[in-house]
């Protein structure tokens, strides 16, 4: 009978997930089911009340443990008053991470009569006078039925159980997400498989940083850390944007102004599109300019098309926009951005070029598509669309600053949030980067790529709800996981990035 019921759960888990019957997180079962399992574990569990427990279970409830063994619904109550309960110096306390949470109906002849609910849940230990501190994390598998119109827990499956690993550390935020990679065997394993030297990740949420990992190896026999430093070529480009609206902001530029005003490319000299050119334009890859010169036949910078009349990707625009900058300031551009970003937010392991400081046996070395070292190359003068060298930890203390405002009046930086132009179908540019609306839940996020050969690196970020994700990798192939990464972060939200940049 028991062997009967946990093929009938993962049965029924299957086909659900196959049928396409997960619910929203908006919907009125999600909600029910989470305040279930709020009432279950938060007061049950938590708060050792048991009347709460005793009115949740079905009177058939049976729970199935992957190391503990079975139980039934009187042995359950009995082991948790004598075990879980029993000593309160050393409490065990139970969080669940929100956004593993997903919920499958059931039904029969079109009614519901019960659902599914999966997620990841995470074990603490509370002592008196000491912060909670993680000795275990699983998966789980309820089942709910409806009896006489009220939700009860009749199944659950408590599985996949493992001590966190040596990068969790000792102490743990109650809400910090274990999403894809929650061992270092599955993430050693892929990064193998797809010959990917490492892996780091910044995740945000609520506008702070709750994770930083790291998988691999900067080069052979040096291992990655959460400080290794990566060049992450066109990322670059948004933090030049952020710098530039800094400057509109303080009244040393202006969007739609002519920047022939301040410098003009001999080359480029008595061009009708000269005046037509604007930061606005430049920001949002409208300038007319190719990517770079060198990729086109003359290999001479020149207008391909009317400013601000078309969609074209151009390194060239940015760096057109430096020299424009460093002319009306007569500072150096990388100069200006330490003094309004790097120094206020303490982006201590940012430059834009190799110096003195910068420690080589700290560096995420560049990897081929074979998983082979590539001789490493140093920059030493600024590039304002390419070659920034950072930590992940430092890049997301940027997409913290940029979610929560930038420092930017209201009205600037809802204009910085404003699709300027149709780069593909579902994506616009903003003033500086990729911009997705229309989301589930009414979420837009913008998000920006960098690659040169052998280093790949990827932010996305969502400012109405303040998450974020920063993915950098050392090599030619560090975009093959990123789909499944941003997928198990980001849930259906997830799904839709993912689909807007296939089609």
């Amino acid at each position: 009978m028991k062997t009967y019921h946990v093929f009938f759960t993962i049965l029924c888990l299957t086909i659900c997930t196959r049928n396409n019957a997960q619910v929203t997180n908006k919907s009125l079962l999600f909600k029910q089911l989470k305040n279930a399992d709020s009432l279950l574990f938060d007061r049950g569990f938590n708060e050792c009340d048991f009347r709460v427990i005793d009115e949740l279970l079905a009177t058939d409830f049976e729970f199935y443990h992957d190391e503990n063994g079975i139980q039934n619904r009187k042995q359950f109550l009995k082991g948790f008053k004598e075990s879980i309960c029993a000593n309160p110096e050393k409490k065990p306390i139970r969080k669940i991470i929100p956004e593993s949470l997903k919920v499958f109906k059931l039904k029969n002849n079109g009614e519901t009569y019960g659902a599914i609910q999966k997620g990841i849940h995470l074990f603490y230990i509370k002592e008196p006078a000491k912060e909670l501190y993680l000795t275990n994390i699983a998966r789980f598998t309820s089942i709910w039925t409806l009896v006489k119109g009220t939700w009860k827990l009749t199944r659950v499956l408590s599985y996949d159980h493992k001590e966190p690993t040596k990068n969790y550390g000792k102490k743990f935020n109650a809400n910090f997400p274990t999403s894809l990679f929650d061992n270092e065997a599955q993430i050693k394993q892929l990064l193998k498989q797809h010959k990917i030297p490492s892996l780091t990740i910044a995740y945000i949420e609520n506008g702070s940083l709750k994770q930083l990992r790291s998988f691999g190896i900067q080069k052979e026999n040096h291992p990655i850390s959460i400080n290794s430093i990566y060049k992450v070529a066109s990322l670059t480009k948004p933090i030049i944007a952020l710098t530039t609206l800094k400057l509109v902001q303080k009244g040393d530029l202006k969007l739609d102004e002519p920047i022939s005003k301040y410098f003009i490319d001999p080359i480029l000299k008595n061009h009708p599109y000269l005046n037509k050119l604007t930061i606005r334009y430049i920001l949002s890859h409208q300038s007319g300019f190719p990517n770079w010169r060198y990729l086109t036949e003359s290999k001479k910078l020149a207008f391909e098309f009317e400013p601000g009349t078309k969609f074209q990707y151009s390194g060239e625009g940015f760096e057109y926009l430096r020299k424009v900058i460093e002319a009306k300031l007569n500072i150096p551009l990388e100069l200006i951005t330490k003094e309004l970003l790097f120094k206020p937010l303490k982006m201590n392991d940012t430059e834009f070029y190799w110096t003195a400081e910068t420690a080589i046996s700290n560096y995420a070395f560049e990897h081929d598509e074979n998983g082979k070292l590539i001789p490493l190359k140093k920059y030493y003068k600024a590039n304002a669309a390419a070659n920034l060298i950072t930590t992940a930890n430092d890049y997301s203390k940027f997409i913290i600053h940029m979610m929560n405002g930038a420092g930017l009046s209201k009205d600037l930086y809802n204009e910085f949030l404003k699709p300027q132009i149709s780069e593909s179908k579902g994506i616009h540019r903003n003033l500086g980067m990729q911009l997705l609306s229309n989301l589930p839940n009414n979420e837009i996020a913008l998000m920006h790529t960098g690659g040169d050969y052998g280093t790949k690196a990827i932010f996305i970020t969502f400012p109405y709800t303040k998450k974020g994700l920063v993915l950098f990798s050392n090599s030619e192939n560090g975009m093959v996981l990123w789909q499944k990464i941003i997928i198990e972060y980001f849930g259906r939200i997830g799904e839709e990035i993912v689909r807007r940049n296939l089609e």
